[in-house]
């Protein structure tokens, strides 16, 4: 896993949070999808809890924005839902991880 990853995966679930990052293929992907999500096609990226200190994000190779799609994910497995408070945080996380590059 990237080092900047690392350190914001640490930020956000805690240096005990054991994760996998797979780059997957859109076969793969779409497959996933279909299975847990009940949608079909490929998507971006998906992120499963796996149990409390637990988790793995699918991110699919052909994707153009892996660094926030990354943080996206974190967000999920740390339990937030889509509106306005995960989007301020999704941005606060985005702008430090840009200042890393």
């Amino acid at each position: 896993m990237r080092k900047k990853w690392v350190e914001i995966k640490n930020q956000v679930l805690g240096k005990k949070f054991d994760l996998s990052v797979v780059m997957a293929d859109a076969n793969l992907m779409k497959k996933l999808n279909e299975i847990y999500r009940k949608k079909e096609g490929p998507t971006d990226v998906l992120s499963f809890s796996l149990s409390p200190t637990m988790g793995e994000i699918f991110i699919s190779k052909k994707a153009t924005q892996k660094d926030y799609l990354f943080i996206h994910s974190l967000l999920h497995l740390k339990g937030l839902k889509h509106g306005k408070i995960m989007e301020k945080e999704e941005q606060k996380l985005w702008r430090a991880i840009s200042s890393q590059e």
